[in-house]
């Protein structure tokens, strides 16, 4: 019996793994269609060039690439956008969650429920920047030694990393 579980631990941890990926892969075909946006030639988008060296850095095939590439065309794509919300957690950790969506208002609620879900909330729009460089590094990091708060923080984190449409979240949590 020993044989069936230990392959069903590596099939539960593959299957894992391969939804991580597809996440990641995604994630990485939305900004190549943004990037692609309005110039899909390599040769003079520089921004194009960026992504697409980013997504070879994680190993993402080249067909899905060429498939982001074309899919810049696609009216859908068109559509799509760069959202900025910006939160703060418990302990006055501050948060700003870029996100890439087609529907900008479904974006929005779906943070605003993980936010909330994790006792965090969101706060009009510029009211951190002065919290942030214009790289999105803290100016003033924040040391927080209960393990509670970090463990509810790492919990919110993993939360909005799951979301398909945040791009990147920046805080003023010192991560040393």
């Amino acid at each position: 019996m020993s044989g069936h579980s230990k392959w069903s631990q590596i099939k539960h941890k593959k299957g894992a793994s391969d939804q991580k990926r597809g996440q990641l892969f995604g994630k990485l075909s939305k900004k190549i269609s943004l990037a692609a946006k309005g110039n899909p030639n390599t040769n003079t988008n520089a921004k194009l060039q960026a992504m697409i060296a980013e997504a070879k850095s994680f190993n993402m095939p080249k067909d899905n690439i060429e498939r982001a590439v074309r899919k810049a065309e696609d009216k859908d794509i068109a559509n799509l956008k760069n959202v900025t919300i910006q939160a703060i957690g418990q302990a006055s950790i501050a948060l700003v969650i870029e996100a890439i969506t087609d529907n900008s208002n479904r974006t929005i609620n779906e943070v605003k429920n993980i936010l909330t879900k994790n006792d965090a909330r969101m706060v009009p729009e510029g009211s951190l920047n002065w919290m942030f460089d214009q790289e999105k590094n803290p100016l003033s990091p924040l040391d927080i030694a209960n393990q509670i708060i970090l463990a509810k923080m790492d919990k919110l984190f993993n939360e909005l990393d799951e979301n398909e449409d945040v791009e990147n979240v920046y805080t003023n949590l010192r991560n040393d």
